[in-house]
């Protein structure tokens, strides 16, 4: 069920959204901007359900015939634009919106557009849907859900509400699994602290019963990187991989960690550090690394995310992640 209720945190945005639909100032365009996992979704999913219930409040009624259509993804006047190739070209756009948008609603106030993953869209899609939000019919809302901002066109962006999702409160993601999800507070305490405030990463974590084994197995290559060769590391990580976890949520642990190191460089106090039960390898990590070692680390990390999304072969970029590590182990 989509509901404001039931989201963790994002509470300013939540407020900002039911505040439009109350004032019945909504806008024809607006971008939900955040990493994978961040709620987008789920808040899109939300507020376009909220909009066509026939209650007309700051929250939907989850009774009326059009919030049980918005449930079962069901409702004529919500509609999800979908694509076959790897990106969303001109003729999705025409197809699915343009053309269609001239079509009145069929039984609700609005007719809502959810264009997920809209990094994906070619540049002349982007400008075929610019049209459409220049001169939008009265009854239109456009929501672009986008993780890389930069891929968006700045005649777009500045037409549209720009949502940033900012990473969640630990505590309210831990409350948030035992109560939605039903998960028992230990692993519900660690899955919030590991998923870096991203409540979709949260989730997988708490429902896999891979990833305490995972998180064993990196922890055991990131406390000897130093002493080991290149191509036991690179063996060490295809041998979690081939276990069945996926290599970003490895490259995740491997940043946290990373981001340990720079904190206790900086600060050391342990009791800011996520692996303090590792503070003997934090510490000597801590020494033998410059600040400047650790942003070239955690940076490299980030780049072979970007990569691994950019569809770069995985040994490739996995490798080049590595050697910047080894490059940077010793200040």
């Amino acid at each position: 069920m989509h509901d404001f209720r039931q989201i963790a945190g994002h509470e300013a945005i939540i407020k900002h959204l039911q505040n439009a639909v109350t004032a019945g100032k909504v806008s024809h365009a607006y971008i939900f901007h955040g990493e994978e996992g961040a709620g987008k979704k789920t808040l899109a999913a939300a507020f376009a359900k909220t909009l066509q219930c026939e209650a007309g409040q700051a929250d939907p009624c989850n009774q009326c015939q059009s919030c049980l259509q918005a449930d079962t993804n069901n409702h004529p006047d919500i509609i999800r634009v979908t694509h076959e190739k790897a990106s969303i070209g001109v003729d999705d756009i025409r197809d699915q919106v343009n053309s269609d948008i001239l079509v009145k609603p069929y039984s609700s106030p609005y007719k809502i557009y959810i264009i997920d993953s809209a990094e994906k869209l070619t540049e002349a899609a982007q400008n075929a849907l610019l049209k459409t939000i220049e001169e939008p019919p009265e009854y239109a809302v456009i929501l672009l859900l986008v993780s890389n901002i930069s891929a968006i066109l700045p005649t777009i962006l500045s037409r549209c509400v720009q949502i940033n999702l900012q990473p969640v409160d630990k505590q309210l993601i831990k409350e948030y699994l035992m109560e939605q999800h039903h998960i028992p507070d230990y692993m519900a305490e660690m899955a919030a602290d590991y998923s870096g405030g991203n409540v979709g990463k949260a989730i997988k974590y708490a429902s896999s019963e891979e990833f305490e084994r995972t998180k064993e197995d990196v922890l055991h290559i990131l406390k000897y990187i130093d002493e080991m060769e290149l191509y036991e590391v690179i063996s060490g990580l295809k041998t979690i991989t081939n276990d069945k976890a996926p290599i970003e949520d490895e490259i995740d642990l491997m940043i946290l960690w990373f981001r340990d190191v720079l904190m206790f460089k900086a600060t050391g106090d342990p009791n800011l550090l996520l692996y303090r039960e590792e503070l003997p390898f934090i510490k000597k990590q801590a020494n033998t690394r410059g600040y400047e070692n650790l942003e070239n680390i955690i940076s490299a990390m980030e780049k072979a995310k970007i990569r691994l999304k950019a569809n770069v072969n995985v040994d490739i970029a996995i490798e080049l992640m590595l050697l910047t590590i080894k490059e940077n182990s010793n200040g």
